[in-house]
């Protein structure tokens, strides 16, 4: 069976804090708000947990797992390096609704799927998420709703869609922007913008000091 808590009620946010970390570290997987719509997450370092996430959503590891972190810094140990572009990106978007494809760390010892040594990195502006991720570290998360099915922006809608293959659900109210986040590819020789959401084009080109249409791949 799994558990809900309201994270309104300060009570109920600190033992669903709590059981959420606790189910965690022990493989299981959990429900939890963030700045854009709700995630269904688990430990990034745990494979068999990831597996199970890509099963709960019924996705291939054709379709890896985004990563979310809990401060600017954990991004140095993920990747082959940051680059001037990314921190940039970072300062100026993060905590939010921007994530980052870039080159992994080789050293890491993780499974997210077929992810040819890349991983999509975000800091959710959300303090549930970010207590949470601040306590357990690199967590795993991809929206919480089955492929092919709208993303959750309550916990309601992740739960009739996830049921029991969650362990905890993080009640966080409705999500503020239900928009999903932006998406820029930095492992190319230039950025691009894989999916335009939370974060607009034009924002992206002025702190990288680019043309729009650059970023977005046009001819």
């Amino acid at each position: 069976m799994s558990a809900v808590f309201d994270c309104s009620d300060p009570d109920e946010r600190e033992a669903g804090l709590r059981a959420a970390v606790g189910a965690a570290r022990g493989g299981r997987l959990v429900v939890l708000p963030t700045d854009t719509v709700y995630g269904i997450g688990c430990d990034a370092f745990d494979s068999e947990a990831v597996s199970a996430l890509l099963a709960a959503k019924g996705r291939g590891r054709d379709m890896p797992v985004p990563v979310l972190v809990g401060s600017w810094h954990t991004v140095d140990g993920l990747v082959r390096s940051v680059s001037p572009q990314a921190r940039e990106l970072v300062r100026a978007f993060w905590p939010g609704g921007l994530s980052l494809v870039v080159e992994q760390a080789p050293s890491l010892a993780w499974d997210l799927g077929d992810t040819s040594g890349s991983v999509m990195i975000r800091m959710p502006l959300h303090p549930v998420a970010i207590e949470l991720l601040r306590e357990v570290g690199p967590m795993a998360v991809s929206s919480a709703n089955i492929s092919g099915m709208p993303p959750a922006t309550m916990v309601g809608e992740a739960r009739d869609q996830l049921q029991d293959k969650v362990a905890v659900y993080l009640d966080g109210g409705l999500a503020d922007h239900a928009v999903a986040s932006t998406i820029v590819d930095l492992t190319g020789e230039t950025p691009r913008i894989l999916r335009e959401g939370a974060i607009t084009a034009a924002d992206i080109a002025e702190v990288l000091d680019v043309d729009v249409e650059d970023l977005r791949g046009a001819p």
